[in-house]
């Protein structure tokens, strides 16, 4: 694949990703019971959990606003960076369905997946190679010349 190639798939992957995740946000604040049975874990506590819902919501719409932020400021390191810390949010999701004796199709399937998906997306920012300071044969950095 050319740098060219990653760098596109890179930002698709970022933009797909912001994009999944301010649709599931707005979709805990909009419909929160509706979407508690998508998470894996049962609803609890039985009685309204939509305060509980809301805070995933909110947790959703702000990684999908930090993403966005990153990725239109052009700060494709710090996205990178951001995204691998990001990672550990569908990771404890993952774990969390699993200790509450969830389905381990939801676990693995979205939280783990996402988590990957999130993962090698940061994985492609970081090893993003920046053109306008990279050494030339004489030693001086092309952004000198």
């Amino acid at each position: 694949m050319t740098t060219t190639t990653v760098k596109h798939l890179a930002t698709a992957l970022a933009a797909l990703g912001a994009a999944f995740i301010l649709y599931v946000g707005l979709s805990y604040l909009i419909a929160p019971q509706a979407s508690a049975s998508q998470f894996g874990v049962p609803t609890w506590p039985r009685q309204d959990g939509t305060a509980f819902l809301a805070v995933k919501g909110v947790r959703d719409v702000a990684s999908g606003l930090v993403i966005l932020a990153l990725l239109l400021t052009g700060q494709r390191r710090a996205l990178g960076w951001a995204l691998a810390a990001l990672a550990f949010v569908p990771l404890g999701d993952m774990v969390i369905v699993l200790g509450a004796g969830g389905p381990a199709a939801t676990a693995y399937g979205i939280h783990g997946a996402t988590a990957a998906a999130v993962a090698f997306t940061a994985f492609l920012l970081l090893r993003e190679r920046g053109s306008a300071a990279a050494p030339t044969r004489t030693g001086i950095t092309s952004s000198a010349v």
